[in-house]
């Protein structure tokens, strides 16, 4: 008998070591089976408290008067599914006749509570069928990523959702993004992660880092083309608008539009052309966007004005295959003029910690109002969490894991035999073989003597 007791403590002291120290052991070995039985033994009871249940049909009251039976239950809607997953539980909810996908969205804060999980999202997947992801820990406190996420083209894993998902970014699918967020958010760490994942694919990097290079130069083996300064921004933006021009042609030339030809062989971008004629897409990646929209003389304002072709590029870039991820901390009015022209044409908003709630209104403001109320109630003491969303309107919670320098160089140099050589950017090709130029550092004051 004392063997058994003393294997009891030691197994829930070993559990208790684990949800402390080790939560994603702690969910695979015990908290999966603990939930499961939670939420099976609980379930009626909760939805019945949770409103989420709907009277017995006419024909089962007049069977039950006529057989006088017990009046029936109310029904809650039928579990079709449950499945356990690395970070949590997936339900499955069949909805009863007079349901509403809306009602079980408004009731995850209370079914949260009621089942004992850490988290609880709802999602529509087709009529009458509702699907509840609840996670058993705060996932987005240690990120790990899956080890086997999926990758496609032009679809890379970027961070974690807060539901135990992947968050990827699809430049098919939505081609632009903003990223802002105040200094020290996590905002150049998830740009480091975006970089390093596309290294690896058959893409062209393009950077603007007038901040002197110091972001994007590092990674310059896997960059097509690089600006550190706003004039050779300017001239990099003009020869991008040329290159677009160039690739329109082709796919003019190849449309091939006669009464025989079948419509999935008309090419309407590059992606209809065949492979051996498709020209590379390309993924300009813009630092600070700030640097590129302020001016102080005339002569700057002339230049911010050729620098506003990036509304051009996010206008009519996607077909041409020319993606923008533009970051900054702060992208409003009051940049200057097509600066909320360009706004409008960025589907895919990422805002990290911002310093005020006009920030977050700049990024969320004119699709998810929500949202913006979600960014600012961001800690600071966790960087690299944000709040991302679309047009749709939808947003969640993500976190991006820490990708050092040092791991974005590797594998940039791991991955430089794929940068392609564009015959319109080679003027700003980065230069890699440079002699090291000594630069004179300003001492420290010494100390006033006595």
């Amino acid at each position: 008998m004392r063997w058994l007791i003393a294997a009891v403590v030691l197994v829930a002291v070993l559990a208790g070591l684990l949800r402390w120290r080790r939560p994603a052991w702690y969910w695979l070995s015990f908290g999966v089976t603990f939930a499961t039985c939670r939420v099976l033994s609980r379930y009626r009871a909760v939805m019945d408290a949770c409103g989420l249940t709907v009277p017995p049909p006419r024909w089962r009251l007049a069977i039950a008067r006529m057989a006088n039976r017990p009046v029936p239950e109310p029904r809650a809607p039928r579990i079709l599914r449950l499945r356990p997953t690395r970070t949590g539980l997936v339900l499955r909810l069949g909805l009863r006749p007079g349901q509403d996908a809306f009602d079980v969205a408004a009731s995850c804060d209370r079914l949260r509570h009621s089942f004992g999980m850490f988290g609880v999202t709802s999602r529509e997947i087709r009529s009458g069928v509702v699907e509840l992801r609840m996670t058993g820990y705060d996932v987005l406190r240690r990120v790990q990523m899956p080890a086997r996420a999926e990758r496609s083209t032009m679809r890379v894993p970027v961070a974690l959702r807060e539901d135990g998902d992947v968050h990827y970014r699809d430049y098919r699918t939505t081609p632009h993004a903003l990223t802002i967020g105040a200094t020290k958010s996590g905002k150049s760490v998830y740009q480091r992660n975006l970089v390093a994942e596309l290294a690896a694919q058959e893409v062209a990097l393009v950077g603007i880092d007038c901040k002197q290079g110091v972001e994007l130069f590092p990674l310059a083996r896997r960059f097509s083309a690089l600006a550190d300064n706003p004039d050779t921004a300017a001239d990099l933006l003009d020869a991008l608008i040329s290159h677009m021009e160039d690739v329109y042609q082709l796919i003019r030339a190849e449309q091939r539009i006669t009464a025989d030809t079948p419509d999935a062989d008309i090419a309407a971008d590059i992606w209809d052309l065949p492979d051996h004629l498709r020209p590379v897409p390309i993924v300009l990646l813009v630092d600070e966007v700030a640097e590129l929209a302020l001016f102080a003389t005339k002569d700057e304002e002339k230049r911010r004005d050729r620098i506003i072709t990036l509304a051009r590029l996010a206008q009519l870039g996607r077909a041409a295959g020319i993606y923008l991820e533009i970051c900054g901390q702060r992208f409003g009015s009051e940049l200057g003029k097509g600066i909320t022209m360009l706004r409008a044409q960025l589907s895919v908003r990422t805002a990290h910690r911002v310093n005020d709630e006009t920030s977050a209104n700049m990024a969320f403001g004119d699709i998810a109002p929500d949202a913006a109320l979600a960014t600012v109630q961001i800690p600071v003491s966790a960087p690299g969490l944000a709040i991302t969303g679309d047009a749709s309107g939808g947003w969640s919670r993500i976190r991006t894991p820490h990708t050092s320098l040092r791991a974005a160089v590797d594998a940039c140099n791991k991955h430089a035999h794929l940068t392609p050589e564009l015959p319109a950017l080679d003027a700003f090709r980065p230069v890699l073989a440079s002699p090291a130029v000594p630069v004179a550092i300003p001492a420290a004051a010494a100390p006033a003597t006595p």
